[in-house]
């Protein structure tokens, strides 16, 4: 996609919210007929062969207007032109560097597709978008270079987890993070199974025994602020194929497990996008990537594992797996890296699916400020979170009667449970802790606004803008 700077070509597109009007006849013909109404990204086109074409894009109520309403409506209106063979317009836009980055992304969400695997491809026409405004050029290309780089991690993040189990397992992903990470500037350290055993990561090499593909644990640090004592560590859960393990899925409920390191994809990613902009800030990252499959090796219901904190943890279900491997990475960061907050980030319960759809994150915290100043983010972002409660009530389903604790606290209460169990693994529980559980958010069954089936790289941009202050 080519975005020119105050030029003019192609179909001119016109903004109208609800309820306004505009002196065209075209207008008045759209509206007498109830072709246009102003609907957040409705698109009226008008596309002659021999003379002007024009394009009427609807924003909504203008009191509602935010800057994720640009995202949705310029979206749908690159999809709408490409569907009619368009491929060249022209936009006039408030004279705001944010909503100009709304614009941009909404653009470019238009063009995401994952076609590896189709091997009839069609040729890609070029789109030319012609951008009016006042901003002066360099901050009109500041603006578009950031919003491309953000999209082009979302879209990184988005194939991570649209790929295929067999080609993306614990090994392959350690080198993609290595090769993409270390080219911007990102120290990053692979430890294999004997490396990892070394360690003590006992719980998470636990998972993963069954699998021929052997676990890689990942360390990812980016210090480009010597002079702050603030380090954020970041936690992404990288189970690259769940069956369930002895505990076995139904085979529907696997087919989409390619997507069940959804976490990890989105940690790795905003590690990329952080240091590509070359933020003034300190981010350390660990994956605990492995499989869990069925074989003589694996871990089994009723077993009792030990974990790198000390705890022991009762096997009440090996389907409750990724809250395991999550114990062990997030007392390595919080022990090990010197972090000063954290969060953590899981494809971890269908119960966050059952009580919030595909439209919510799931979130815990221990620290009301800190989960605020990541909603914040997140809502900027376009992204929606829903904080659970975490009372003491919750914490008493995962007490066990053989081990420290269960893996499973029972079916009521499931996605509050799991977090809980994470924040258990806390080397120091004074620490700013927040639990994402991107179950239904990270892979969707049906397109919504500008986010397509499948992956979403949801939460990529929500920390880089609680990093970019």
């Amino acid at each position: 996609m080519e975005l020119k700077y105050n030029t003019s070509a192609g179909v001119n597109v016109t903004e109208l919210f609800k309820g306004d009007s505009q002196n065209s006849e075209l207008f008045r013909y759209a509206e007498d007929k109830k072709l246009f109404s102003g609907e957040i990204g409705q698109v009226f086109t008008h596309l002659p062969f021999n003379s002007s074409k024009e394009a009427f894009l609807g924003l909504g109520n203008a009191d509602e207007f935010i800057a994720d309403t640009y995202r949705e409506a310029y979206f749908k209106l690159l999809k709408d032109l490409i569907g009619k063979k368009e491929y060249e317009f022209t936009i006039s836009i408030q004279d705001d560097v944010e909503l100009l980055k709304a614009v941009v992304e909404g653009l470019y969400h238009a063009t995401y597709e994952f076609d590896k695997y189709k091997t009839l491809k069609e040729d890609k026409e070029q789109i030319r978008v012609h951008i009016n405004t006042q901003l002066s050029e360099k901050d009109f290309n500041m603006a578009v270079q950031e919003a491309k780089d953000v999209i082009d991690s979302i879209f990184f993040a988005r194939d991570l987890v649209n790929e295929r189990a067999e080609y993306l397992y614990p090994e392959t992903l350690a080198n993609i993070a290595k090769e993409k990470l270390s080219a911007v500037g990102v120290d990053v350290k692979v430890y294999d199974e004997k490396q990892a055993e070394e360690m003590g990561l006992v719980a998470f090499l636990s998972v993963g025994r069954g699998s021929s593909r052997k676990p890689r644990f990942i360390v990812m640090k980016y210090l480009n602020n010597p002079d702050a004592e603030e380090v954020l560590g970041l936690v992404g859960k990288g189970v690259t194929y769940d069956t369930g393990g002895y505990s076995l899925k139904p085979s529907d409920s696997m087919t989409s497990m390619n997507s069940d390191m959804a976490g990890a994809a989105t940690v790795i990613a905003a590690m990329e996008l952080v240091a590509k902009r070359k933020l003034k800030t300190n981010l350390v990252a660990v994956v605990a990537a492995c499989e869990n499959m069925v074989s003589s090796s694996s871990y089994k219901p009723g077993d009792v594992i030990y974990s790198l904190s000390g705890k022991t943890i009762e096997v009440d279900n090996t389907d409750a797996e990724g809250r395991i491997t999550l114990a062990d990475a997030i007392y390595y960061t919080t022990k090990e890296l010197g972090v000063t907050k954290v969060i953590d980030i899981a494809t971890l319960t269908g119960a966050c699916l059952v009580a919030l759809a595909e439209d919510y994150t799931g979130a815990l915290s221990n620290k009301q400020d800190f989960f605020d100043d990541f909603k914040e983010a997140a809502k900027n972002a376009g992204e929606r979170v829903w904080q659970m409660p975490m009372d003491n009530s919750y914490r008493e389903r995962n007490k066990s009667r053989v081990a420290d604790i269960k893996n499973t606290g029972g079916r009521f209460g499931g996605m509050i449970t799991a977090g809980l169990f994470i924040e258990e693994f806390l080397a120091d529980k004074n620490i700013p802790w927040i639990h994402l559980d991107i179950a239904g958010t990270s892979y969707l069954s049906m397109p919504y606004k500008y986010q397509p089936v499948n992956a979403t790289g949801v939460h990529v941009k929500a920390l880089y803008n609680l990093l970019n202050k």
